[in-house]
């Protein structure tokens, strides 16, 4: 037979979580409104400079942007590196 201490117990956890549920309702909703009404800027795309870099200098390059958008996958998906 429960107690009215573990009564109250659970009713004060219930109000704090649909408080913090609350929360991020309305943030969520602020964020979006936000979104809606300065659409982002336009991505740069940077324009293919000429180089006189040697193939091997190349390679490492592409390897390194793999391997940070492999990361950024990583981190995006809930990951600690």
């Amino acid at each position: 037979m429960p107690t009215d201490d573990t009564k109250a117990t659970k009713a004060e956890r219930d109000a704090a979580a649909k408080a913090v549920l609350d929360n991020m309702a309305r943030l969520k909703a602020m964020r979006l409104a936000r979104e809606a009404a300065s659409p982002p800027a336009p991505t740069k795309k940077k324009a293919a400079a000429k180089s006189s870099k040697t193939s091997s200098s190349s390679k490492s390059t592409e390897k390194a942007q793999a391997l940070a958008a492999w990361l950024a996958d990583q981190r995006s998906g809930g990951r600690r590196t």
